[in-house]
């Protein structure tokens, strides 16, 4: 792994990142570029009785594939914001259900990152989804 301080960022933004927080979502990072997100579905996801709304699921995609872009503009000194991403919803999530994403950047240039996510409910495929970020300075942004 790059000599970036993955654990301290990983702290720090824990503390920053509101959404996540709020959300229960527990990151791991496997190397730059490549990631596990977790999430266990609660009421709070649902949109009708046992149901995940499609927004919860989209929010949790957009942490998958931006925490993999993330990961990866980290060591050059970038960090990333969305500027497209496209979900394909597979099966229905239900409450209870435990989600793994995994995330992998695709293709990293200087300020564009495509990233690639999948979402699984124990081993069953259950979401897909793209994204495209933008890479930039991390001093343009206070979060360390």
């Amino acid at each position: 792994m790059s000599t970036f301080d993955f654990k301290a960022f990983n702290q720090a933004y824990e503390q920053i990142n509101h959404y996540e927080r709020l959300q229960n979502i527990q990151r791991t990072i496997h190397a730059p570029g490549k990631i596990t997100v977790l999430l266990d579905i609660t009421e709070q996801h649902l949109s009708s009785p046992g149901t995940a709304h499609g927004g919860s699921m989209s929010g949790f995609m957009d942490v998958v594939l931006g925490y993999a872009a993330l990961t990866k503009a980290l060591p050059e000194g970038n960090v990333v914001s969305t500027v497209e991403f496209k979900m394909n919803f597979l099966k229905p999530i239900f409450l209870g259900d435990k989600l793994r994403g995994e995330g992998e950047v695709l293709s990293a240039g200087k300020r564009i990152i495509v990233t690639d996510g999948r979402v699984y409910r124990n081993e069953e495929l259950v979401a897909t989804g793209q994204g495209t970020f933008n890479a930039y300075p991390l001093e343009k942004k206070s979060l360390l």
